[in-house]
Parts: C-alpha cells; structure tokens; sequence
C-alpha cells in the first residue's frame, strides 16, 4: 500500500510563510510527479504547483513569485514553500502524486489528507 502524509499547515498572518511537506511512503517503486492542489471552502479543488522526476516546475498564475516547489526524491518527499500569504491562499492543501508501487507496471495517482492553510488578514 502506498500513502501520501501532509504536515505543516496552519494559521499564519497575511504576509507570513509557511512550508507544507509531504511523504510518501509504502511499497513504492517509483514517483513521477508530485504536486500540490488546494480547495477552498466552496470552491473546485485547482492545481498550485507541480514538479516532475528531474525537477521542472509549473505553478499557477496566483502563486507564480510567492511559491516554490521541491522534492527530495532519496526521501520520496514534496515541499511548497510559501510565501506573502495572502488571505486568498486559505484552503486545504493536497499532496498529489503519481506513484508505481512495486511489482505495478503503470503509476497510479494518489492523495493525501490535506492540510489545513490559513490566512488571516
């Protein structure tokens, strides 16, 4: 079984950081990409910011400049770190993942619990 753990959100003034990890775990056989998705209340779930094997990366328009994403692939971890929060970015974080378990031929995509983020103003 492979799973996807978050830690570190919380309550941070706006203008603040915060970094979200996530860990990937069980009988894994290799992680492609990894990313992180939000959901606000209300709102549909939406893409923040991804990164493949090698390290390229792409972010939404809304945290271009304020987020960056990395991996730790000897860890088999995901970090976002983020930056000038703004009350906007409230949301509950998803880790996402494209992982082949061991003795699997194909990946599958795979998602944490999510991590609550907010931001006060």
């Amino acid at each position: 079984q492979v799973q996807l753990v978050e830690s570190g959100g919380g309550l941070v003034q706006a203008g603040g950081s915060l970094r979200v990890s996530c860990a990937a775990s069980g009988r894994i056989g290799s992680i492609n990409a990894m990313g992180w998705y939000r959901q606000a209340p209300g709102k549909q779930r939406e893409l923040v910011a991804a990164i493949t094997r090698d390290g390229s990366t792409n972010y939404a328009d809304s945290v271009k400049g304020r987020f960056t994403i990395s991996r730790d692939n000897a860890k088999n971890m995901v970090y976002l770190q983020m930056n000038s929060l703004k009350p906007e970015d409230t949301a509950v974080y998803y880790c996402n993942a494209n992982i082949r378990a061991m003795y699997e031929v194909q990946g599958y995509d795979y998602w944490g619990q999510g991590t609550q983020v907010t931001v006060s103003s």
